[in-house]
């Protein structure tokens, strides 16, 4: 085996090709701009590969708890929060393209756009953002060819990876189920104790959220689902509940890195064109202003730290939960 033969190094050095050449009118900076952009969706690729593995995993019968399964999953989004993070960084080169070098040659790029990247849609819609929440559906899927409308559309009919997450955590055991009625009564009046005047006006957020057994159409997850984390978020300290803790929080850094680069772009875009419309027809900046107060993927799981109280607080568990929750004595 060849360095140069296995990563197909002749494909991927030779697709760069800017439209400014081929036009006659060279622009420096458009070579810089096409790099990274293959490069966004070379990453965009090993994201959908680390999700689909996870979504695999989660989506089977049953999922072991108690084995080396749950570890992968932390693992490989762990991977994925870190590619989010490069994603961010690679922001800060593209910046230093200044506007009048993108000026350069960006009228010849009409009507392609970033925001024709199926790859990226595909992520989100793997991952649980569904369409009724999305900003601009109108434009969601209008530019992108039949294939790519058809992969899109046909991951949205599978489960996403919040919604296994969501039945996940219902098959949580903890509490147990003859101690959960006692024990979420407890830790709600220590929950009431702990807010101020202020926030006296939580405890009707706190009911809606973890009340009930049902689950409203417009919530991603259920009031069982919603304790089963809130109860790991509390007692993470216990060996059983280390490594749904860091499912939970490998989840959110996610959801953070996706806003932190929606921010970004954003910010970049003002920079780079002000107020004018991208070129794919989009609002440009209002656009992914709205995108990023509206794609947020977990934010069911951030909101539980409204309920969170102080460890000195917490409800006392008995030996049996104590012992369930620690390591085997055989």
């Amino acid at each position: 085996m060849y360095y140069q033969d296995y990563l197909q190094l002749d494909k991927i050095l030779g697709a760069q090709e800017p439209e400014s050449d081929r036009q006659g009118q060279p622009a420096h900076d458009e070579m810089l701009f096409i790099v990274i952009h293959q490069a966004y969706e070379l990453w965009f690729r090993q994201l959908l590969f680390e999700t689909d593995s996870v979504i695999s995993i989660l989506g089977r019968p049953t999922l072991n708890d108690n084995s080396p399964e749950l570890q992968t999953i932390v693992h490989r989004l762990a991977r994925c929060a870190t590619i989010l993070k490069v994603l961010v960084h690679q922001i800060d080169i593209m910046e230093t393209m200044t506007p009048m070098d993108f000026l350069d040659f960006r009228d010849k790029l009409r009507p392609a756009s970033g925001f024709q990247s199926w790859q990226f849609k595909l992520l989100e819609a793997k991952l649980g953002l569904k369409y009724e929440h999305r900003y601009g559906q109108e434009y969601y899927l209008s530019q992108l060819r039949g294939p790519e409308i058809d992969r899109i559309r046909s991951a949205e009919r599978e489960p996403s990876l919040l919604q296994l997450l969501n039945s996940w955590l219902e098959r949580m055991p903890f509490p147990p189920g003859d101690l959960a009625a006692p024990f979420w009564a407890d830790y709600r009046g220590r929950y009431q104790e702990s807010l101020n005047d202020v926030e006296k006006g939580n405890l009707a957020y706190y009911d809606a959220v973890l009340g009930g057994s049902g689950r409203e159409a417009a919530r991603s997850l259920s009031p069982a689902a919603c304790r089963a984390a809130l109860f790991i978020m509390l007692y993470r300290g216990y060996p059983l509940l280390q490594l749904p803790f860091q499912m939970l929080h490998q989840l959110l850094e996610i959801d953070e890195q996706l806003s932190t680069w929606r921010f970004r772009h954003m910010s970049m875009v003002h920079r780079m064109i002000g107020t004018r419309t991208g070129t794919g027809g989009s609002t440009g900046k209002d656009y992914l202003g709205a995108a990023l107060q509206r794609h947020h993927l977990f934010k069911e799981i951030a909101a539980l730290t409204s309920f969170l109280i102080e460890r000195g607080r917490l409800p006392p568990l008995n030996p049996e939960m104590e012992r369930r929750l620690g390591f085997s004595a055989h």
